[in-house]
């Protein structure tokens, strides 16, 4: 393994390159994640380009509730495009570096992404809680304008908090050793390398994170107390049904986003274990990102609704 030049910085350097070790450590199954993570990233582009697409073609689909799934869905393919493609080229070369500069890039598009994933996944919450708990002022509240402020909010939002925490993180002094024991520049593996005291900064970075998690999940939460309470009191079984329907694939959604990041992220230092934070990272990275069109498309009715529409106009077309 190539040796890692740095620039000096006083006792500690400025590392040229980080070596991402990876899966490293399981070299006869680097063909097999090989094809488990390329299937899982084609499976992830087909299906949310498969709603952008959808979303988009058929004019029953354009309102709120489509137009946030659209962006879940872009947003979805940008996330998984972040990691997956490097992954896949480290488990086929001898070469696992990459660049200071290209950590850095990695690391903000990656938090970036996630944390207006949160923030988007709230907004979604509030067209819910609109829909069903205030249905006659629905198309006043959730105007075009509202959708693309919101929309624009949660990305924004992710942008500037994640722009302040990757310049906190690299600008830390290292070890000389720059190893990082994970398959992307995650910050975890990052302050393990970071010498000195980092105290302040490792607190700065774990409110910062506690608060693009914790925020963004309590509008979701007080979204879902409403829906909830509002969908018990309605008098018709059906009614009931329905309307939990229409917010189900959202709430699971929810779960899978929130469940393993906050294990990962919101737990003490002392008890983070590198191939543990493996395991919970391809879980929200990889995992969820697949199955959140399928949980999207399979449980929704007015999506295939809207696919055999499609083809039926293409057959004849034909």
């Amino acid at each position: 393994m190539e040796n890692v030049k740095g620039l000096a910085a006083g006792n500690h350097t400025v590392p040229a390159k980080f070596i991402l070790l990876g899966f490293s450590n399981l070299p006869r199954q680097k063909y097999l994640l090989f094809s488990v993570f390329l299937s899982a990233y084609l499976i992830t582009l087909a299906g949310n380009l498969f709603i952008i697409v959808l979303t988009l073609a058929d004019p029953a689909l354009h309102f709120p509730m489509y137009f946030f799934l659209r962006n879940l869905s872009f947003l979805e393919i940008c996330y998984t495009s972040i990691n997956i493609p490097k992954i896949l080229a480290n488990l086929l070369s001898e070469d696992q570096t990459i660049s200071f500069i290209g950590c850095a890039v990695q690391n903000f598009f990656f938090f970036f992404l996630a944390g207006s994933k949160c923030f988007l996944l709230a907004s979604m919450a509030y067209d819910r809680y609109v829909a069903i708990c205030k249905p006659l002022y629905y198309p006043v509240v959730m105007s075009r304008k509202v959708c693309t402020g919101l929309a624009a909010g949660s990305w924004l939002g992710g942008l500037l908090i994640f722009f302040g925490l990757t310049v906190m993180v690299f600008t830390l002094p290292f070890f000389h050793s720059h190893e990082i024991n994970h398959f992307f520049c995650d910050i975890p593996p990052l302050l393990k390398l970071a010498c000195g005291d980092t105290s302040g900064k490792e607190i700065a970075v774990f409110i910062m994170a506690l608060f693009v998690v914790t925020f963004p999940f309590m509008l979701t939460l007080m979204s879902y107390v409403c829906i909830i309470s509002t969908i018990l009191r309605m008098p018709s079984t059906e009614g009931r049904r329905k309307s939990f329907s229409t917010c189900s694939s959202h709430l699971l959604v929810v779960m899978l986003s929130y469940g393993s990041a906050c294990i990962m992220y919101l737990k003490p230092k002392s008890s983070y274990s590198p191939n543990t934070a493996k395991v919970l990272s391809l879980s929200y990275s990889i995992i969820t990102p697949m199955l959140n069109p399928i949980i999207y498309s399979l449980r929704n009715k007015e999506m295939w609704g809207a696919f055999w529409r499609m083809m039926s106009e293409e057959g004849s077309v034909e």
